[in-house]
């Protein structure tokens, strides 16, 4: 069971009146959207279904990557994704029906989880910082997402978008 974790593209605090939750993307968050939507694309990790926060955030950033989505997947907005916890994401994910599932949530909780389900975490330096728009996939040893564990995953890729737009 392949999950792809995004965590949402980098946001712009322009505006001082808008909330957090309805904070829109920055011109570099949307590069870096599509910068890992093609990276997606390119290395055929394309998703089947999606749990998206439903931060304007983040729903920007899946909309910039489903741009390169050779298929339209499956698609939920979850209002538990926005400040979830690695728990929280992990019981989320449980309820998947499809593989693979991209997963697109926020910090500190997105990082907290990718180091909570990877069995040896990635020798990148900034997998613990998880910085914005950073991608994980990785794969778990089962044949049903209710079956997944903690520290049993094993890393396929990791990138973040400042590696694709040299």
């Amino acid at each position: 069971m392949r999950l792809i974790l995004i965590r949402h593209a980098k946001s712009s605090w322009d505006d001082p009146r808008t909330g957090d939750h309805g904070r829109p993307l920055a011109n570099r968050g949307r590069k870096s959207a599509s910068a890992i939507g093609q990276w997606l694309r390119d290395h055929e990790y394309c998703p089947r279904a999606v749990f998206c926060s439903t931060a304007r955030r983040a729903r920007l950033t899946w909309e910039g990557l489903s741009e390169f989505m050779p298929e339209v997947p499956e698609i939920e907005f979850c209002p538990d994704l926005y400040g979830a916890s690695g728990g929280m994401m992990l019981s989320r994910l449980a309820t998947a029906k499809e593989a693979p599932v991209a997963m697109i949530g926020h910090n500190p909780g997105i990082g907290d989880f990718a180091a909570m389900i990877v069995r040896n975490p990635p020798h990148h330096y900034d997998f613990r910082r998880y910085p914005t728009a950073a991608t994980l996939v990785c794969d778990f040893p089962v044949t049903g997402w209710q079956d997944i564990r903690p520290a049993t995953a094993t890393v396929v890729d990791f990138v973040v978008p400042r590696e694709l737009m040299t």
